[in-house]
C-alpha cells in the first residue's frame, strides 16, 4: 500500500510541495488540506481537500482514519493555531510531523524597520511615524487598527472582515507583485509607513525594497515560533527529500539543511 503524506496550508510553499512529491512518485497519495478563508484558492496536485478538522481532536481523527503516514505542516507563518493543532495531533496519533517554513525577511542597509510582536503593537507603533499608511497583513486582524487616525490603503486578496480603519481605501490584489508597481502604488497613493507581517518569501517582497527606496519606515510584525519540537524545512524541496527518506524507512529524520525547532527569523 502506498504512502498518504497530508500537507497543510494554501501557500506558495504546499502548492510547490504537492507537486514535487506527486512529479516524484505518482503512486504517492497525497492530500492538500486547505482552511477555506480564500474564495478562489489555487489548487495544487493530487487531492485537495478544503475546511477545518474540529481542533487537534478531529485532526487526530482524521490521521488515523485516513491512514494518514506523515503530515506537512505547509500553512502560512503567521497561521499560528493550526500549527499548535497540528503538533497536538501528529503526537496523539504517533504520526510524523514537519513544518515547512519559508525564511524570515532580514533588513537591509537604509532600511527603517521598527519590529513589533503582534497586530495591537503594530498599530502602536503608527504614532508619529506617518500618516498614510500601506496596510498589508491581510484581512484578517484589521480591528486593531480600526481606531486608529491615519488614512490607510488596506490590500487583501479578499474583501477584509470589519471592523477596520474609518479612513481606508481596499485594494483587492494577489501577489506576486513587482517592484515597479509597488513603486507605484506609494507614488500614486502618497504612502509614507508600512505596515507588514514577516511572511519572508519573494512574492510579496518588492513593498519592502519600494518603501526603503522611498525612504518610509517599515512596522514588521514578528512571526510566531514553529511548535516546540517540531523539526522544519525552509523549502519544498527540503521538505520532499525528507518525505522521501522516511519512505526509505530512514526513520526519525529532518530535512537536509532543517532544524529541530524554529526561532522567528
Amino acid at each position: 500500500m502506498s504512502s498518504h503524506i497530508l500537507i497543510l496550508g494554501g501557500t506558495t510553499e504546499a502548492r510547490a510541495l504537492a507537486g514535487l512529491l506527486h512529479a516524484a512518485d505518482p503512486g504517492l497519495r497525497v492530500t492538500s488540506s486547505l482552511a477555506g478563508r480564500v474564495a478562489a484558492p489555487r489548487l495544487p496536485a493530487g487531492e485537495v481537500r478544503i475546511g477545518g478538522f474540529g481542533g487537534p481532536e478531529g485532526l487526530a481523527a482524521w490521521l488515523r482514519g485516513h491512514a494518514v503516514d506523515a503530515v506537512i505542516d505547509a500553512t502560512h507563518p503567521f497561521a499560528e493555531r493550526i500549527s499548535f493543532n497540528a503538533a497536538a495531533a501528529a503526537a496523539t496519533a504517533h504520526v510524523p510531523l514537519l513544518a515547512l517554513r519559508r525564511p524570515g525577511w532580514v533588513p537591509a542597509d537604509g532600511d527603517d524597520w521598527h519590529e513589533v510582536a503582534s497586530l495591537d503593537a503594530a498599530a502602536a507603533a503608527l504614532d508619529g511615524l506617518g500618516d498614510r499608511v500601506f496596510l498589508t497583513t491581510g484581512r484578517m486582524g484589521l480591528a486593531a487598527f480600526a481606531g486608529r487616525p491615519e488614512w490607510f490603503l488596506v490590500r487583501s486578496v479578499d474583501a477584509p472582515d470589519a471592523p477596520m480603519p474609518a479612513r481606508a481605501e481596499v485594494l483587492l490584489d494577489r501577489g506576486p507583485f513587482t517592484l515597479d508597481g509597488e513603486r507605484e502604488l506609494i507614488r500614486r497613493h502618497r504612502l509614507d509607513v508600512l505596515v507588514t507581517k514577516d511572511s519572508g518569501g519573494a512574492a510579496t517582497a518588492p513593498k519592502l525594497t519600494a518603501a526603503r527606496e522611498a525612504g518610509i519606515p517599515v512596522v514588521v510584525v514578528r512571526r510566531p515560533p514553529v511548535p516546540e519540537g517540531v523539526p522544519t524545512a525552509a523549502t519544498p524541496e527540503e521538505a520532499a527529500e525528507w518525505v522521501r527518506a522516511r519512505a526509505r524507512g530512514a526513520g526519525d529524520v529532518t530535512a537536509p539543511g532543517a532544524t529541530d525547532t524554529a526561532g522567528t527569523r
